[in-house]
């Protein structure tokens, strides 16, 4: 938990900020999920909580994750209209995501010339970025040896 102090403290002032509760139950999920390095969405914390005994209700992780990623602390990577994984975010550093339509497997990786590409196209066209998210959608290769190559353009249309 004192490894996390300053993204506490980036919490605690954004809750200030907009007039916000710091409870309780905000300080239980916020330790939870910054006990942990992988993606995870809002059911996987509904468990994770129940099994560590913290009554929290769904609503609540709902909007604190809402609120986790409006103040920067947490990434959201969407899987389909309805459902998101989540990660806790390092300062200054960067990744993008391959996801998984079949299964939700959610893959960081950095890409150099992606990042380079970026910059460029932003001064080409006076930009200022100030955050992006770069998603790539398809299939793992678990899915596609489970399914059969054939699956692949139904999953891509649905997606």
């Amino acid at each position: 938990m004192s490894g996390h102090l300053e993204e506490r403290r980036v919490f605690t002032e954004f809750l200030k900020k907009k007039s916000l509760k710091s409870t309780r139950e905000r300080a239980a999920l916020f330790d939870e999920i910054f006990s942990t390095h992988r993606h995870f969405d809002a059911e996987d914390l509904v468990i994770r909580m129940r099994e560590r005994g913290t009554k929290i209700s769904r609503a609540t992780i709902y909007r604190t994750l809402e609120i986790l990623h409006e103040c920067g602390l947490v990434g959201r990577v969407r899987l389909n209209e309805e459902k998101y994984r989540y990660e806790r975010l390092k300062r200054g550093e960067h990744h993008d995501h391959l996801v998984c339509t079949s299964c939700g497997k959610v893959i960081e990786f950095v890409d150099r010339a992606i990042e380079k590409r970026q910059i460029a196209v932003c001064r080409a066209h006076d930009f200022a970025a100030t955050s992006h998210s770069h998603q790539i959608w398809g299939r793992c290769s678990s899915c596609r040896g489970r399914s059969g190559r054939g699956a692949n353009r139904k999953a891509a249309s649905s997606a």
